[in-house]
């Protein structure tokens, strides 16, 4: 744990499939692939994991993480990140697309949904320094927090995402882990997430959290729990409920988690590796079919985890649970709020109001109107005025199908009637 910003330091990442990670299922994504790391390189495509486990400046090249493999250990050669580096926006577009590549050939959304979690939800809401309130500061890049019950699996999530990280240096770890995690969701089907970047990267494993602070799939009061870690986090009820739907995507395994069966009729064929029990039949497809499902009750082939029932069982997470299952939409305005609320958790952000990634078109603005350009001749309207007549038009009862009301006229008729009557007395 003594690596310091100035030095590398050599730590070994060793595979957390042993029985005491099995004992303690944890609400994050759970990998769907084989637990060993030496067939990685032929298992790809196995990388389908569930987003909770049970519920689950210049800018200077950062921190690398070099992986060989050795007697069925990995060595992790750690470089320090910088302290203040702000990433860059260009390489960070460019990731993204990277990333979404990687998504059509490995079918990982899952696990990268869960990799961002897992380095956000540390968050303390209790503790203001940084980065002793944890949250999105690229720590679970070190081996300390990767052997966490909770991260079983994660070192292949890392694995996955490293590649992107080799080719854009000058994006922080915390920066690239919530960028596939926004990125997965987008193109699983889901929101457009509001997210912003420029999260500064933790220098060392010695500033990693300490273990037990994302929550558990079974613990002995789901609703208590689920409160305890969210709360501490300082989510609300509303938001544990949206976050709780990105359940519609990916799988458990019971030889890693403890929960689940080994393969079900909607598991068996893949994508990727067979096997494992989804919460949902289209379990890489991001919608409502989490809430709707365990609502029904009807398929013994999908998962419901002791946190999963109480959304509809807890008065105030049934409303919201209720909710999401019969409107998507609201289910993803609040799911796409509550996740990138999530993603800045405890991030230290340079520069300090982050680097928004607008791609959307801008719309021109309004064309000022002169009267002077539309008095005389014989000049074209153009269309922004055309609809501003129109809607004048309309405001005061007219419509293109609808004539204005007669009594408009009339109106206008005995008003000129009167001041023709006012200018004929005042002439005489």
């Amino acid at each position: 744990m003594a690596s310091s910003i100035g030095t590398a330091a050599s730590s070994r990442i060793i595979p957390s499939s042993s029985s005491s990670s099995a004992a303690r299922a944890r609400l994050s994504l759970r990998s769907s692939s084989s637990p060993s790391l030496l067939s990685f390189s032929s298992s790809l495509k196995s990388l389908a994991f569930s987003p909770l486990s049970s519920h689950f400046s210049p800018h200077q090249k950062r921190s690398a993480i070099n992986v060989s493999s050795s007697g069925g250990r990995f060595g992790f050669s750690t470089v320090a990140s910088p302290k203040c580096a702000a990433s860059d926006p260009d390489q960070l577009k460019s990731a993204r697309e990277d990333i979404k590549e990687l998504l059509k050939s490995t079918f990982c959304h899952p696990i990268l949904v869960r990799l961002g979690w897992h380095d956000a939800g540390t968050y303390n809401k209790n503790i203001e320094e940084w980065p002793l309130r944890g949250g999105g500061n690229g720590s679970l890049r070190f081996e300390v927090e990767l052997n966490h019950a909770a991260n079983a699996g994660l070192v292949n999530a890392l694995k996955l995402i490293q590649p992107v990280k080799d080719k854009h240096p000058g994006v922080t770890y915390a920066d690239l882990f919530q960028l596939a995690s926004a990125t997965a969701i987008e193109e699983a089907g889901g929101p457009r997430i509001p997210m912003k970047y420029g999260r500064v990267d933790v220098a060392g494993p010695n500033e990693c959290p300490e273990e037990g602070r994302l929550p558990d799939a079974g613990p002995p009061s789901p609703t208590d729990h689920l409160r305890d870690v969210f709360y501490r986090m300082g989510l609300d009820d509303k938001e544990i409920v949206a976050l709780s739907g990105a359940h519609t995507l990916g799988r458990s395994r019971p030889e890693r988690s403890g929960w689940g069966k080994p393969e079900t009729k909607y598991t068996k064929d893949g994508p990727g590796a067979p096997g494992g029990q989804s919460w949902t039949v289209q379990w890489l497809k991001f919608d409502n079919s989490y809430f709707k499902d365990i609502k029904g009750k009807r398929d013994e082939d999908l998962l419901v985890l002791p946190t999963d029932a109480v959304l509809f069982e807890d008065p105030s997470f049934k409303v919201y649970a209720e909710k999401y299952a019969e409107d998507q939409e609201a289910f993803f305005k609040d799911y796409a709020e509550a996740h990138a609320k999530l993603s800045n958790l405890g991030a230290k952000f340079d520069p300090p109001e982050g680097i928004v990634l607008d791609d959307a078109p801008k719309q021109a603005a309004p064309e000022k109107f002169v009267a002077a350009k539309y008095s005389t001749g014989k000049r074209e309207l153009s269309d922004t005025m055309k609809q501003k007549i129109r809607a004048e038009y309309e405001a005061i009862g007219g419509s293109p199908d609808k004539p204005l009301p007669t009594n408009y006229f009339l109106n206008i008729m005995i008003i000129i009637g009167v001041l023709a009557l006012l200018t004929s007395l005042l002439g005489n």
